[in-house]
């Protein structure tokens, strides 16, 4: 079983909103950053926005900043993506990603796991 499970990409036109959900119940381990990265094609997988547990720290792009919002349902083991004014530069690939350190770093490589990763294509 994957240990982390999206849901919630789709098409929709630019002005519009998507929620993306991502599930960790599969894995057993306290997780202490959860995180949604992104990646359109030819460019570099980049970190959209990170949460610790608790929701300390939340940290967000500069180019989602005041559009996107991340938050986590700790019961559900769950971390959610709410995409607001969507633009057509937001079309990419977008992966949950997780650790079990209670740090959420920029960088893709601090990361150990991942989902599947599920397309959120913005139409102009």
């Amino acid at each position: 079983q994957e240990p982390l499970v999206e849901s919630g990409g789709g098409s929709v036109q630019a002005g519009g909103s998507l929620r993306l959900s991502c599930s960790a119940s599969n894995y057993t381990t306290t997780l202490g950053c959860m995180g949604w990265f992104r990646q359109a094609p030819g460019k570099e997988r980049e970190r959209v926005a990170s949460i610790t547990q608790g929701g300390a720290i939340i940290k967000y792009a500069d180019s989602v900043k005041g559009r996107f919002t991340i938050s986590q349902d700790n019961v559900k083991n769950t971390v959610y993506l709410q995409m607001n004014s969507l633009k057509y530069e937001d079309t990419a690939m977008y992966y949950c990603a997780a650790r079990p350190e209670i740090y959420c770093p920029q960088s893709k490589d601090a990361y150990n796991l991942w989902g599947q990763g599920t397309q959120v294509t913005v139409s102009s």
